[in-house]
């Protein structure tokens, strides 16, 4: 099983991929965890990946195009029928 992440926190999936249950699946190629950091698809020097609300006030919000293209990039890597699940809150 393959499964590719989404995430501006690539390290924090060395959990997964590493340890328990999971990480013996990984050791035995059953599963293959495949990482994606929209900052490397940011246009700037600085790699930003996150911009302001409309209007202000307080949160963050993921700037579209780094994502769109992070996640396209990862559907080129998959099969045809591949899903695509976006999390967000």
């Amino acid at each position: 099983m393959r499964i590719d992440v989404v995430s501006i926190f690539p390290d924090m999936f060395s959990a997964i991929t590493e340890f328990g249950v999971t990480g013996k699946a990984a050791s035995r190629g059953l599963l293959q965890v495949c990482l994606w950091d929209p900052r490397e698809y940011a246009g700037d020097k600085h790699r930003t990946v996150d911009d302001r609300p409309y209007g202000g006030g307080p949160g963050m919000v993921m700037l579209a195009e780094p994502v769109a293209q992070a996640i396209q990039a990862a559907r080129r890597e998959q099969a045809e029928d591949a899903k695509v699940i976006y999390l967000s809150c």
